[in-house]
């Protein structure tokens, strides 16, 4: 059967320390005179049929774009995955949790070149299949671990896993039933790329 847009919650995930950029929220760091995260949910919106924006600071800034803000470790869910700033995995795992959709695409909120067919790429090799995840893989080999399409019913799995006090997303996603979405283009590469420092950032700005 085939995963309908409008049965994708997008979740965009800014609940990092931004340990290498100083501290900073990433998430509302300029490119271009605008907050990464409008960059990013500009991408995203289209290619979903809801979304979810996972923040530990600033919530008021991040709710002001009209979506709704999770904490990693939000008392108000169903049993929290994790104390607050515990990874990207924590994140996802309150997106599971929170969404109503059957499925959850999470992506980062320092990508503001993601694919504008990411969701639609990470669905269709998902058809037909028994596979609960999708996740790209680049030309170079590499697995693309946080711009993942998942199912909701491995919210308990995900919660499991890091309650063991793991934190490896890639570790995790591997020992599920997955598949591995090539995405093999030159500029699938460029989509991939993540502002991790002040550097990286400055390069996405010269190139805006």
């Amino acid at each position: 059967m085939a995963v309908e847009s409008s049965q994708i919650t997008g979740l965009v995930l800014a609940g990092g320390r931004g340990s290498r950029m100083g501290g900073v929220d990433k998430g509302l760091q300029l490119l271009a005179g605008r907050p990464l995260i409008a960059h990013v949910l500009e991408r995203l919106r289209p290619q979903v049929g809801a979304l979810l924006i996972n923040a530990n600071r600033h919530h008021e800034i991040y709710a002001a774009y009209g979506h709704p803000v999770v904490a990693d470790a939000d008392a108000s869910l169903a049993g929290p995955c994790a104390g607050t700033f515990a990874g990207p995995l924590a994140g996802i795992c309150a997106g599971l949790q929170q969404t109503r959709s059957d499925w959850l695409l999470s992506v980062p909120c320092d990508a503001p070149r993601l694919p504008t067919d990411l969701a639609a790429r990470l669905a269709a090799a998902l058809a037909g299949g028994a596979a609960e995840l999708a996740v790209p893989v680049t030309a170079d080999g590499r697995i693309q671990p946080v711009f993942c399409l998942l199912h909701r019913s491995l919210r308990d799995s995900l919660a499991a896993y890091l309650a063991g006090g793991d934190r490896q997303v890639e570790r995790w996603l591997l020992t599920q039933k997955h598949r591995l979405v090539p995405f093999e283009q030159a500029a699938d590469a460029d989509a991939f790329f993540n502002a991790n420092s002040l550097a990286e950032l400055r390069e996405l700005e010269r190139h805006a």
